[in-house]
C-alpha cells in the first residue's frame, strides 16, 4: 500500500502494474519460441489487451485509463523482465494511444468507434511523399522498422509537409493509414529484438484525408486539435518527451530480468574446473554493478517524467537545456544497460553463451535497441553539450 503515497499510483495504476507482474513468467516461457518465430505470439497480445495494459495512456472517453506516463513506463519495464521484445512493442504500440488523441476527432472515430481496443503501429521516418489533392494527400513511400505491425489494424507513418505559416519550411507530419492501404514487407532478420517483427512498410499512391494527419512537433492547440475532446494535461506533453522513453525503458526491465536469471544460475553453477560462479569476484562485481545501474536508471526516469508531467499540468515550458538533458539521459539507457549485461554474460563463462541462457538473448536485444535513432547516445549527448557550451539547439524534435 506504500505505493499510494505517490499520487500517480492510483488503484487502477497499481492493479495494472500487478497484472504486468503476473505476466512476467508467462512471457519468459514464451520468449525463446517468439524469437524463433520472429513474432510476439498472438496469445501475448491478447493477454496484454485483456489486462487493459494498452489502455494506460488512452483517453477515458475511449475506454482508457488516462494515467500518468510513469505508470506506462513502469509496466513496460516490468514486462521486459520476461521478454524484451514484448515490452518493446508494448512501448511503441502503447504510446500511439497517446498520440491519436491529438488528431482531429474524426481520426479517433475512424480508428476506435467500432473497436476501442484497436492497435496502431508506426514508423516515423519522414520518407513519405505527399502530394496535395482535394481534401487531403496522395501518399507513397517505403519505411523500415515497424515494430509489431502484424498485430495492428492501423499505422502512423512519417512524412514532410510545408508549415502552415506560409514560410515554405517543411515539418514532420504523422500520417494515419488503415491496414488496407499498406503492404508489410517481412524482412526483419537481425541480431536481437527478433520477436518484434519490425518489418518494412510500403504505400503506393493512397489517399489520406487531412483529418488523418497531425503535425508531430507542433505542440500548440492548433497543431493538436484533438485536445478539444481530450483536455487532460497528459495530452499537453510534447511528443518527444513521451516517445523517447518508450524505446529505452524496456532496456531497464530487461537488465533486471538478466540480473534475476544470472543470480539463479550463479547460485548453483559449478564450472568444469570446480569453481563456483557465486564465489567468482568478477561475478560478484558484475551483479552488484548491474543492480546499482537499474536502481539509478529508474530513479532518473521517474524523476524526469515527474517533471514532464508537472510542466503539462502547470503550463510551464521546460528549459531547452533540461529537455536536451532528458533526451540524452534517455538515449544513454541502452548503452549503459548493454555494458552491464555484457559483464553478466562474461561472468557466466563459456556455458553462458549457449542460447539456452536467457541472458544471452537479453544481450542481443539490448544491443539491437541501440540502433534506434532515439537511442543514439553520442548524438544526443553532443546536442546537449553544444547548448551548454553556448551553441544553438540543433535538435528539431527538442
Amino acid at each position: 500500500m506504500s505505493r499510494l503515497n505517490e499520487t500517480h499510483m492510483t488503484l487502477d495504476a497499481i492493479r495494472l502494474i500487478d497484472s504486468a507482474r503476473a505476466l512476467v513468467p508467462v512471457l519468459a516461457a514464451r520468449a525463446a519460441e517468439a524469437e524463433q518465430a520472429g513474432k510476439v505470439p498472438v496469445e501475448t497480445i491478447r493477454d496484454l489487451q485483456e489486462a487493459g495494459l494498452f489502455r494506460v495512456l488512452q483517453p477515458r472517453r475511449w475506454g482508457g485509463y488516462e494515467l500518468d506516463p510513469r505508470v506506462f513506463y513502469q509496466i513496460q519495464m516490468t514486462l521486459a523482465e520476461g521478454c524484451m521484445s514484448t515490452a518493446w512493442i508494448y512501448g511503441v504500440i502503447g504510446v500511439h494511444n497517446w498520440q491519436l488523441p491529438l488528431f482531429p476527432d474524426q481520426a479517433q472515430q475512424d480508428v476506435w468507434s467500432s473497436r476501442s481496443d484497436t492497435l496502431i503501429a508506426s514508423t516515423y521516418m519522414p520518407t513519405g511523399k505527399a502530394e496535395p489533392v482535394d481534401g487531403g494527400y496522395r501518399f507513397s513511400g517505403r519505411w523500415s522498422f515497424s515494430s509489431g505491425v502484424e498485430h495492428c489494424a492501423w499505422i502512423f507513418l512519417g512524412g514532410l509537409l510545408p508549415r502552415l505559416d506560409g514560410s515554405g519550411a517543411l515539418e514532420h507530419t504523422t500520417f494515419l493509414l488503415p491496414a488496407s492501404d499498406f503492404t508489410i514487407v517481412r524482412n526483419w532478420d537481425v541480431l536481437g529484438l527478433r520477436a518484434t517483427g519490425s518489418h518494412d512498410i510500403v504505400v503506393d499512391n493512397v489517399f489520406v484525408p487531412v483529418h488523418r494527419t497531425q503535425r508531430t512537433n507542433d505542440h500548440s492547440d492548433a497543431g493538436c486539435p484533438g485536445r478539444a475532446h481530450n483536455p487532460a494535461p497528459l495530452y499537453r506533453i510534447p511528443f518527444t518527451q513521451v516517445f523517447q522513453r518508450a524505446v529505452s525503458g524496456a532496456c531497464i526491465g530487461a537488465l533486471q530480468g538478466a540480473i534475476d536469471e544470472f543470480r539463479r544460475r550463479a547460485a548453483a553453477h559449478v564450472g568444469k574446473h570446480g569453481g563456483k560462479t557465486a564465489e567468482d569476484p568478477n561475478a560478484q562485481a558484475a551483479v552488484s554493478e548491474a543492480m546499482m545501474t537499474v536502481d539509478a536508471l529508474k530513479l532518473v526516469l521517474m524523476r524526469n517524467v515527474a517533471r514532464v508531467v508537472e510542466c503539462a499540468v502547470t503550463g510551464e515550458r521546460m528549459k531547452v537545456e533540461d529537455r536536451l538533458l532528458q533526451r540524452a539521459q534517455s538515449a544513454q539507457v541502452p548503452k549503459v544497460c548493454a555494458e552491464r549485461v555484457d559483464a553478466l554474460v562474461r561472468a557466466s563463462a563459456a556455458s553462458g553463451l549457449y542460447k539456452t541462457n536467457p541472458v544471452e538473448r537479453t544481450l542481443r536485444d539490448i544491443y539491437q535497441s541501440r540502433g534506434h535513432i532515439a537511442n543514439n547516445t553520442d548524438a544526443y549527448a553532443r546536442a546537449h553539450g553544444a547548448v551548454m557550451l553556448g551553441l544553438p539547439n540543433a535538435d528539431p524534435f527538442v
